[in-house]
């Protein structure tokens, strides 16, 4: 039975979800060029499950299957009343691509937003990720934002 065929549905992260969940951090990592941590990645993980964080992780899943992940974050912000919402980072397994598991995982988010009564859910894309952008194009719009970084260690 292919994806398409299955039920896909969204929920928020569990403990028992640490190894498939690991297994595409460390992709979506390669992917991006970066090598976070050990301590930075158990660090993450703990943040998931506090529930003094703003961090949150959900998955996709067609069961016991975990698809691909999103993180998101609440944050103030100087150009809103209410918090905004960072989608920080988007993972689909590449099997699974191009079957519309991204988008739930982005709705998902979406409906976490306006459900905290969020301003605004926004996120960033390297400009090289062409197969992200089609989706994003597709339900989102591009306020032409070019991003900075200045390193502070």
């Amino acid at each position: 039975m292919t994806v398409a065929q299955t039920l896909v549905s969204v929920r928020e992260l569990k403990q028992s979800d640490l190894q498939q969940w690991s297994a595409y951090w460390e992709q979506y990592q390669a992917f991006y060029k970066v090598e976070l941590s050990k301590a930075t990645t158990e660090l993450t993980w703990a943040r998931f499950f506090d529930p003094a964080e703003p961090v949150h992780c959900a998955v996709a899943t067609d069961g016991e299957r975990v698809l691909g992940f999103v993180h998101y974050v609440f944050h103030r912000s100087t150009w809103g009343r209410n918090d905004f919402c960072y989608l920080e980072d988007l993972f689909v397994c590449p099997s699974t691509r191009g079957k519309k598991v991204g988008k739930q995982l982005i709705e998902f988010v979406q409906g976490q937003a306006q459900e905290k009564g969020c301003d605004r859910l926004y996120w960033h894309t390297q400009e090289t990720n062409q197969t992200a952008q089609r989706l994003y194009d597709w339900i989102a719009e591009k306020p032409g934002v070019i991003e900075y970084r200045m390193a502070l260690a």
